[in-house]
């Protein structure tokens, strides 16, 4: 294969270089970015590209430049390393294992979870804004077992992609370790559980629920309750512990808790034994949007109004808040920036590759609805 491997007709190198006055050769190390070319030279040739709408063979330059011009952006879970989880990640903002909520650690059944969160289609948005105008493609892979895993590792070592952006469905993943063992280049969104030396990007989580218990505290209530996400993982449990702080600077020592794992379902029915055991309750911080649809959907069959008798907040400001009755009142993650993140951390990496690994943290806002 070469460079001019292309349809009859279509603009080949010698046109470039005839349209730059330069040689077949000086036009090929422009375009594979190879260096100590005379800056007039590359943007003649540049020119030239442009008026002539030459485009290279991404194959063949892959030889030249050994690299693949794609990144894979990797869903993993846990799968058969350990106990099932649910395949949703959005609530915890990565890292967000949901027990018993039914996922069977099938690849259907992991990859049906993932496609009905919204948080990954709030991912997925932002890295392929980030990249497209890059001219860098992601591809998609799943992780769910250990043989997806090995794959996952394998694609990467043969050069397949540059390197990954991982989002972990569950707080055991072992994918993170066995990526930066193997000495390849990724990004994980959201802090790992365990510490692994990659980079990542996350929210100040603790922030965020501080900011939903002085909005409830500022409305009035002063009977509150929180579900909380599952607390194995480093979201569920800043958030709670976000909260409580809160609370408790305020002279509010004790918050009645009940845990959920990021799913309405889950929010639901901590919502049933909360109001079992504190009728009297006016205020819910729910850790996640989706558990709070499903507090409002038991208040209102309580006969609750909300906000008139129970003020509730939920946390990402996902489609569900919005979509809520009424619109939930909502700690913001900024999904979209947070993926653009990531890339921009993976390419930075792959342009300098002994740039020690690192962190950002993106800052939570309170998105005001009708809800609290």
């Amino acid at each position: 294969m070469t460079e001019d491997s292309r349809a009859v007709g279509a603009p080949t190198l010698e046109d470039v270089a005839k349209a730059a006055g330069v040689s077949r050769a000086t036009v090929s190390r422009v375009i594979n970015g190879v260096r100590n070319v005379d800056p007039v030279i590359q943007a003649a040739v540049r020119d030239a590209v442009a008026v002539t709408g030459y485009t290279p063979n991404r194959a063949a330059r892959s030889l030249v430049t050994r690299k693949a011009d794609s990144i894979a952006l990797v869903v993993s879970g846990a799968g058969d390393d350990v106990p099932p989880v649910a395949a949703t990640a959005g609530g915890g903002g990565g890292n967000g294992g949901r027990k018993g909520a039914g996922f069977d650690g099938g690849v259907g059944s992991f990859m049906t979870d993932v496609f009905a969160d919204p948080f990954f289609g709030r991912v997925v948005t932002g890295v392929v804004n980030f990249l497209r105008p890059r001219g860098i493609h992601p591809v998609l892979m799943f992780a769910e077992t250990s043989r997806a895993r090995d794959e996952v590792v394998s694609y990467l070592r043969q050069g397949s992609a540059d390197g990954a952006l991982v989002v972990s469905t569950h707080a055991e993943d072992p994918l993170p370790a066995l990526i930066t063992d193997a000495g390849l280049p990724a990004v994980l969104y959201a802090r790992p559980a365990r510490p692994v030396r990659i980079s990542y990007v996350d929210l100040a989580h603790q922030d965020g629920a501080r900011l939903a218990a002085g909005h409830l505290l500022a409305r009035g209530c002063r009977r509150i309750v929180t579900i909380a996400g599952p607390l194995d993982v480093p979201a569920g449990q800043d958030r709670l512990a976000g909260f409580r702080d809160t609370m408790a600077r305020q002279g509010h020592p004790y918050v009645p808790v009940a845990e959920g794992q990021f799913t309405e379902e889950s929010g639901a029915s901590a919502m049933e034994r909360l109001l079992t055991e504190h009728p009297d309750l006016d205020g819910v911080f729910a850790a996640n949007d989706l558990m709070a649809v499903g507090a409002c959907r038991v208040l209102r069959e309580r006969g609750r109004r909300v906000p008139e008798d129970v003020a509730v907040i939920g946390f990402d400001d996902s489609r569900a808040a919005a979509a809520c009755r009424p619109p939930l009142t909502t700690v913001r993650q900024p999904v979209e920036d947070m993926a653009a993140e990531m890339a921009r951390l993976l390419l930075d990496r792959l342009a300098r590759p002994d740039r020690p690994v690192t962190s950002v943290i993106f800052e939570p806002t309170l998105i005001l609805r009708a809800s609290a």
